[in-house]
């Protein structure tokens, strides 16, 4: 089936003057037009309806759809896109797919129903049908937080990898050595960039990492929780256990209090995304923290032009360590390394 993408290489123009002919706006020139309009009928190109109808009509409403609202990110997130969307003049509406591809298309679909003029989408693992379809189209459409791979879609993330390298750094001039990750999972983009990453900040400050220290979870808490009784039942439990999200790391600092066990004396802690809370509890929780209100406010900008064909470009922001007492302070284990106690 051809996509409007086949259409604009057709007739020579863009994806944005194909998008505009085939919604009659009056800003195509007339030779322009009959070009794209000989193209769709040679190609034989008819539009998906259901994405057709992010552009029939202006609503200044935008639609959200996000991974686990029950997530304090995405909590914080939405709040951000919202403040940002108002703002400029926008509604949003909010779906949440609790990381199911049936759920994410339902409110795909519904959100098309209601006429939004535009997507920010938290994509999960599986590439569904209908965000292909959408793609295809050239539709107003925005990744949030995560990629996916062969799709061209601006995307507005954060990038934690120099973040995971100031942690192990720290952790290493702490005098750590056994440090344990706890990722998400491995078919979601950031599952698989904070596991790279941290096994890359491992090999680059000389430090192993067994396999026994790898615990896949699944950004909920009682994954967190699980993979930390694994890690602290093993013969050798490690030092240092990191968790890949905040709702892991409550689940392991449950488990690690269950036990009875001292922070940081018997095991330190460290969390991948930093929460108002970690402040407040006994050590304070060391912690990498994205930038989640210019990550929301940048992603409503980068959709709101696509809505109005500005050019586009995908926005990575970089995340920060916030060293705080959970992993421990300089010279209580003896030994000292390269600081690693600053933001990075």
């Amino acid at each position: 089936m051809a996509s409007v993408k086949d259409v604009a290489r057709h007739a020579g123009v863009s994806v944005a003057t194909v998008s505009r002919v085939l919604n009659d706006s009056d800003r195509v020139a007339p030779e322009t037009r009959a070009r794209v309009l000989a193209a769709v009928e040679a190609l034989g190109y008819r539009r998906n309806a259901v994405a057709r109808s992010l552009r029939t009509d202006a609503t200044r409403t935008i639609g959200l759809v996000i991974g686990d609202i029950l997530n304090p990110f995405f909590t914080e997130l939405a709040r951000a896109i919202e403040d940002e969307a108002r703002a400029l003049g926008y509604s949003v509406v909010i779906g949440n797919a609790d990381e199911r591809p049936d759920r994410q298309d339902h409110y795909v679909r519904t959100l098309l129903e209601q006429r939004v003029d535009g997507l920010l989408l938290c994509p999960t693992a599986e590439i569904t049908p209908l965000v292909r379809g959408m793609v295809a189209d050239g539709q107003p459409l925005v990744f949030l937080d995560r990629t996916l791979p062969g799709l061209d879609v601006p995307t507005v993330r954060a990038d934690g990898s120099a973040a995971i390298g100031a942690l192990v750094r720290h952790l290493r001039g702490l005098g750590h050595r056994r440090i344990a990750f706890i990722s998400g999972p491995a078919l979601l983009s950031t599952g698989r960039e904070r596991t790279a990453a941290f096994t890359a900040a491992m090999r680059d400050c000389g430090l192993e990492v067994p396999d026994a220290y790898l615990e896949a979870g699944d950004f909920q808490a009682a994954s967190g929780r699980a993979g930390a009784a694994r890690l602290l039942d093993l013969p050798e439990p490690p030092e240092v256990i990191f968790a890949g999200d905040n709702l892991m790391a409550l689940g392991a600092l449950d488990e690690i209090r269950a036990r009875g066990l001292a922070i940081p004396s018997a095991v330190a802690l460290a969390s991948y995304d930093d929460l108002p809370w970690f402040t407040h509890v006994d050590p304070p929780v060391t912690a990498i923290g994205q930038p989640v209100q210019e990550l929301g406010r940048r992603a409503v900008r980068v959709l709101a032009d696509r809505i109005e064909d500005r050019p586009v470009e995908s926005v990575v922001l970089a995340a920060r360590l916030v060293v705080r007492r959970s992993c421990g302070e300089p010279g209580e284990r003896g030994e000292h390394g390269e600081e690693g106690g600053s933001p990075a």
